[in-house]
């Protein structure tokens, strides 16, 4: 079956890995960032009916000024309610320039009337405030609940000491934060934390990180605990250091606690002067993988979750069979064991995996540009993979797949007599009994 492309204009209309599709699966959203990718020169989200084509602009950037943003971009939607939440830069009248470490999460109806609400609160002056930030916020993503937002983290305060490290932190909706009045604090919705230790020099042969990224929900709902319990947590990969002092990436997972408010052992959640906000009481982080004595060691990509959180799929290098050293999606459980291979592609994988609802297939692109199903399924046909897409067009990227489970969308960068320009492109997709297609 081919493909629907859903999206004309000569701009850009990028999915950017996210969770893009609206609660019906009637609409995708999306940022317009120029083509040289710059999220300071981004100056709309928008959103595209899947149906008609119709687009509608969620946000437009105020007074914009190319040398300071304030920059757009990175949009996903909430799992229930009509709502997009995106990275906005701040507000060029400041006059502070677009940064990691100078950004928010913001919030939009999806009706198109532009009412903003800044989600997670910003307090770089002392003395600083529980539930505020410091710094700048990235990826963010609603849990199943659409009760918390999980996000990447850049500490201003401390990037001017010289300690510019990425963190992940989590926003608790419905807890409002009020901070100190100056142009670069800002009031927000949640109460937010960071939930993830990172050191700027990690102990050879320890847990220890000095960066955390690529991270997601473990599970629309966290995931089976031992004691029975469902733990609210999110899967990531941290840079950590072999006994030897080499640099390495492996999957983490994060416990977080319901209540992130209260704080932990550490330094204050606020955080100081010469020290990051600390975790809250509860959060817990553990790491999943050992690579480091493989012939091609480290895991990539997004560490996403499968729907009912008992597996976590990555990026690694194949050790032994037909395809060897090639990049596959391995599989872990959240609460530990050996890393599992999932794919077995010829000339290995292009993308992390994105799950189908259902819990029994991943869709990903092969180094041929090809779109593929793998199967997740328990028994024979675990690992197996169909094709999905094969029509010698543009290579796919920023795969998602439909709430529902029954379109796949994707960008491709479709060359017209203005340029190339990344477009949003539709496919259905009806799973099998074994998470393949249904024939």
């Amino acid at each position: 079956m081919k493909p629907k492309q859903i999206t004309f204009d000569e701009n850009n209309h990028e999915l950017d890995n996210n969770d893009n599709f609206s609660p019906d699966d009637r609409f995708l959203c999306y940022d317009t960032r120029p083509g040289e990718g710059s999220i300071q020169g981004c100056l709309t989200i928008e959103k595209v009916e899947v149906a008609s084509g119709k687009t509608t602009t969620l946000c437009r950037a105020q007074e914009p000024d190319p040398k300071l943003g304030p920059g757009l971009a990175a949009a996903s939607y909430h799992p229930t309610e009509d709502r997009v939440i995106f990275i906005h830069g701040p507000q060029t009248a400041t006059g502070f320039q677009y940064d990691q470490a100078h950004r928010f999460g913001v919030s939009v109806p999806g009706s198109g009337s532009g009412e903003t609400q800044y989600v997670d609160a910003r307090d770089v002056t002392a003395p600083y405030t529980a539930g505020a930030l410091r710094g700048g916020t990235h990826r963010h993503e609603y849990d199943g609940s659409g009760r918390y937002v999980g996000f990447t983290y850049n500490d201003t305060l401390m990037k001017k000491r010289g300690v510019d490290l990425r963190t992940i932190g989590v926003t608790r909706l419905g807890t409002p934060v009020q901070v100190d009045s100056d142009p670069r604090n800002t009031n927000g919705t949640g109460f937010s934390t960071l939930v993830v230790q990172v050191v700027a020099g990690p102990k050879p042969g320890s847990d220890e990180i000095s960066r955390a990224a690529g991270d997601s929900w473990v599970g629309l709902n966290g995931y089976l605990a031992a004691d029975g319990r469902r733990q609210l947590a999110r899967g990531f990969i941290g840079t950590t250091r072999t006994a030897n002092g080499a640099s390495i990436d492996e999957v983490y997972v994060v416990d977080i606690p319901d209540e992130n408010s209260r704080p932990g052992p550490d330094d204050p959640l606020e955080g100081t002067d010469s020290t990051f906000p600390a975790p809250p009481l509860g959060a817990s982080q553990r790491r999943l993988t050992h690579t480091e004595s493989l012939k091609k060691p480290g895991c990539k990509g997004i560490v996403r979750s499968s729907p009912d959180g008992a597996w976590l799929s990555f990026l690694a290098y194949a050790e032994g069979g037909t395809h060897a050293g090639t990049q596959q999606i391995f599989v872990v459980s959240p609460l530990g064991g050996p890393m599992r291979r999932l794919s077995d592609i010829p000339g290995g994988v292009g993308a992390e995996a994105r799950w189908h609802p259902s819990g029994q297939a991943v869709v990903t692109t092969d180094t041929a540009g090809r779109l593929l199903a793998v199967s997740t399924a328990d028994g024979d046909s675990f690992g197996h993979h169909a094709v999905l897409l094969d029509d010698d067009g543009p290579a796919p990227f920023a795969l998602v797949v439909s709430r529902k489970g029954s379109k796949l969308a994707f960008n491709r960068s479709i060359a017209t007599a203005a340029g190339s320009f990344t477009q949003i492109l539709v496919l259905p997709y009806e799973v099998g009994p074994n998470g393949l297609p249904a024939k």
